[in-house]
């Protein structure tokens, strides 16, 4: 299914949900959209299924107008984050649902396709079993297969595996992406999560508060990000932001914080800018020659196990790094946080992208 939204807008009780939404999804190919809560993501996905109408704007499948089309004339198919299926019939009958609904099928052929669907996601030793006989992992494996096993042109995955610990997630994504290779089925995934929008690959929309961002293959999308926001949403924590001054002598951040600058800086006119830099490359050991150097005060320091976030201020604006290993730092204590210039992106006073790193040196944890 090629997928076209044309200056889509929603809105709901005077309140505008989305605003002139312009997206395309080429048929077969495996898309996320990626925004904080209420940035659009669910209201976006129930319009390409037909569950809601736009405001104004077009929906366009294949080159046919679906605007006003309902869902039940559409070949969609939809996950959403809570375990949805009927308690009262097992697995199997939970997976040939749709299937039956369809009719047309044999019984042979129904339960081909139900213990076909049910091996891709590895739960073909459960179809007798209940739901509430299931784990949550297993559960939502059967939601899926009850979603794909209809074969629709266009499955959406409203935030599927939010409910799920961090293994089961961790499980179930690299499954995706094997089941979804083939390129059939054109695919939409909702996340709040930059991390899993990276692992998934594929194309990312961002999206903030009903508008879209930017679109494109995911790894551009993070390495490029257009805006000063497409920035924030694609990074986590969020992209550290600092203003800064450049010109033929350097950048400089505050009085007593300056540098060379990059070789991807050195074009840009003399002027004030927005320094980004990632929390996990700042280092509170210099690994760069000719880096910056923010002497400042901790705040909070984290420790999550393996890594440590290190939240520190300097002058009039903080900064959080990530750093590999366990540090313990006291509040008010003094660390020297360590800048690579090679590795800053730089925006214009209107906050759009005008330099950034060369791809190859963002590759140390790059969410």
């Amino acid at each position: 299914m090629h997928l076209t939204l044309q200056n889509v807008t929603k809105v709901v009780n005077g309140q505008t949900h989305l605003y002139g939404i312009d997206l395309e999804l080429a048929s077969g190919s495996f898309n996320v959209l990626l925004g904080p809560t209420q940035a659009g993501k669910t209201s976006l996905m129930r319009l390409m299924a037909g569950l809601d109408h736009p405001s104004s704007g077009k929906v366009i499948v294949d080159g046919k107008d679906v605007t006003c089309v309902s869902v039940r004339e559409r070949n969609v198919a939809m996950v959403y984050q809570q375990f949805l299926n009927y308690p009262s019939f097992t697995v199997y009958e939970n997976i040939a649902s749709p299937l039956r609904l369809a009719k047309g099928l044999s019984a042979k052929e129904i339960d081909a396709k139900v213990r076909a669907t049910a091996e891709m996601v590895h739960i073909e030793h459960l179809l007798d079993r209940l739901p509430a006989e299931l784990s949550g992992g297993q559960q939502q494996r059967t939601a899926m297969a009850r979603a794909l096993v209809k074969g629709a042109s266009l499955l959406l995955l409203d935030e599927p595996l939010v409910n799920l610990d961090y293994k089961l997630r961790e499980e179930l994504r690299s499954e995706m992406r094997q089941i979804f290779s083939q390129g059939i089925t054109t695919v939409v995934y909702a996340t709040t999560e930059p991390q899993e929008a990276l692992m998934l690959g594929g194309n990312t929309a961002v999206l903030d508060a009903g508008r879209l961002l930017q679109y494109g293959p995911a790894l551009e999308v993070y390495h490029r990000p257009a805006t000063v926001r497409a920035s924030e949403v694609f990074s986590n924590p969020p992209i550290n932001l600092i203003r800064a001054s450049i010109g033929a002598q350097g950048c400089r951040l505050s009085a007593d914080v300056a540098f060379p600058l990059a070789e991807h800086m050195r074009s840009l006119p003399p002027g004030d800018y927005q320094v980004g830099v990632r929390a996990n490359h700042i280092d509170v050991v210099a690994r760069a020659e000719n880096g910056g150097v923010i002497p400042a005060t901790v705040e909070l320091a984290e420790i999550t196990g393996s890594e440590t976030y290190i939240h520190a201020g300097h002058g009039d604006f903080t900064v959080v790094a990530l750093v590999e290993g366990v540090h313990e730092y006291g509040l008010g204590e003094a660390v020297n946080l360590h800048l690579d210039p090679r590795r800053l992106f730089i925006f214009n006073s209107a906050g759009n992208l005008v330099a950034a790193p060369e791809r190859t040196l963002n590759n140390r944890r790059t969410a």
